[in-house]
Formats: structure tokens, sequence, C-alpha cells
């Protein structure tokens, strides 16, 4: 039973991690303002990088979705996981 509860809060708290960033992700290519997208352009700047308004709207739309749909892919997997110890029958 302990690596079913370790297995339960730790999926859980991925899953809520990744589905959050992903808001925030999609937050930032939504609006075009934000710190995350002001982060983003200054380590391009820095790296003498130039990529446009619409294309970096269009990486964190699909980072956005991507990291929504890895935190449901982990919440699915981590309710779905039993212990040796659990019973078959009571399910």
């Amino acid at each position: 039973m302990r690596l079913y509860k370790t297995v339960t809060v730790f999926s859980t708290l991925i899953a809520v991690f990744a589905v959050v960033f992903g808001f925030l992700l999609l937050d930032a290519a939504a609006l075009g303002t934000g710190l995350l997208r002001r982060f983003v352009r200054s380590i391009l700047a820095a790296l003498s990088l130039s990529v446009s308004d619409s294309l970096l709207s269009g990486a964190f739309a699909v980072a956005g979705l991507l990291s929504i749909a890895t935190g449901a892919a982990v919440y699915v997997l981590g309710t779905r996981f039993k212990a040796p110890e659990m019973d078959d029958e009571s399910a």
C-alpha cells in the first residue's frame, strides 16, 4: 500500500503541475504579454535570435496543449495503478 500511495501522490502532483504550466503557456500564447513570454524573449535576444510573434505564439500554444495532455495522461495512468495488496474482487 505504501507504493500505491506514493505513486498516487506523485502522479497527481505531476499532473496538476503539468496542467497549470500548460495554461500558463496558453496564456503567454494568447495575450502576447506576461512574464513567461518576456523571459523567453530575453533568452532569445541574449542568443541573438529573432523569432516572429506569430511563431512564438504558435510554439507557446502547442507546448501548452501538449503539457495539458501530458498532465491528463499522467493522471489517468496514475489512477489505474494498483498495488499487489489490493484485492481485484473489490473493484
